[in-house]
């Protein structure tokens, strides 16, 4: 469920962009941003910080697509997106000392450092890469080529990624063990 509501804004999106054009569906996707974080506050949940950052980041670029009329912002804006995480991830464990992965994570793995850096720099170049990946997509293609590859081939991308980083730390992974009649007693 947790995915769906963070892919809600970029299904919607896509359908917008298929009824319409890409300006309907920027708009549509502003006014999604806002609601997932209106629905969280409603519900007196923690907004996490790459939604404020998405938010701020959909706003400034898909205003300019819309102010200007000019879908070059729009393009860049997951490129911008995925740069800001890879960014974040690299400077909080190298300049801060802080992993952000195992911060994420810490509680159900216990791994060594050297597993969680390996993991926060395989994030960190995985979204460089699919930034790059985004900017060659949106100015070598078709702007309905470019809106299929970001909502399906970015959303496939980010699930085999999360995937191969789950079998890269699966065996880190602490389960609760069973306990023993001894232990009962």
């Amino acid at each position: 469920m947790k995915f769906l509501f963070d892919v809600f804004p970029l299904l919607l999106f896509f359908a917008a962009f298929q009824l319409y054009d890409v300006y309907v569906a920027t708009a549509v996707a502003i006014v999604a941003t806002f609601a997932q974080i209106g629905w969280l506050k409603l519900r007196r949940r923690k907004v996490d910080a790459m939604l404020w950052a998405s938010l701020a980041i959909i706003v400034v670029f898909g205003g300019l697509t819309l102010a200007l009329h000019d879908e070059t912002f729009i393009k860049w804006k997951p490129t911008v997106l995925y740069w800001l995480f890879s960014v974040a991830l690299a400077v909080s464990d190298f300049v801060f000392g802080r992993n952000l992965i195992r911060a994420a994570m810490g509680a159900q793995v216990q791994a060594p450092d050297v597993v969680w850096r390996r993991s926060s720099c395989g994030w960190s170049a995985f979204f460089f890469l699919m930034g790059v990946a985004n900017l060659y997509v949106a100015f070598t293609f078709p702007l309905a080529t470019w809106v299929k590859v970001k909502v399906f081939g970015g959303t496939g991308l980010l699930v085999a990624f999360a995937m191969l980083q789950a079998v890269y730390l699966a065996r880190y992974v602490e389960e609760d063990k069973p306990r023993t009649d001894d232990a009962r007693r």
